[in-house]
């Protein structure tokens, strides 16, 4: 059994999220998804526009996931033991340099292969995007 991991934000689900999922999913058996807290969104991009906890139920309920966990503040390597996976799949904007995360891995004894998914190349991929978009569409509106 071959468990993959990917993580993200997942503010608000689009297509991006989905095709970087699917391709997860495609390379294992098991694909389990960690859902970023909510002060860990607040730490490095925004406050988050849903909640962790709703965040993750529609995550957990797409077909592609096996299983959903929230991650924790701090140590992010913390919960890759945890779910000790076989795979790490990073989304294709996610700022992770694979090559430094490697090297933590290893010094941690952690064995996991780390690949990067594919961008979607649909429109409005992004949550920024969307939110811009509605913005630019119904922000005058009262």
């Amino acid at each position: 059994m071959v468990r993959v991991m990917a993580s993200g934000v997942f503010d608000i689900l689009h297509t991006g999220h989905i095709s970087y999922l699917e391709q997860a999913r495609a390379m294992g058996d098991e694909l389990v998804v960690v859902v970023a807290c909510d002060d860990t969104v607040r730490k490095r991009k925004h406050e988050p526009v849903t909640p962790e906890a709703m965040r993750a139920r529609i995550i957990s309920s797409l077909r592609t996931v096996d299983r959903t966990v929230i991650g924790n503040v701090g140590d992010m390597f913390r919960i890759i033991m945890e779910i000790q996976p076989d795979i790490i799949v990073l989304g294709y904007d996610q700022a992770f340099d694979e090559n430094t995360l490697r090297a933590e891995l290893e010094a941690r004894g952690i064995s996991a292969d780390i690949r990067r998914a594919g961008e979607c190349g649909a429109d409005l991929t992004g949550t920024r995007r969307i939110i811009d978009r509605i913005v630019k569409e119904f922000g005058d509106e009262k």
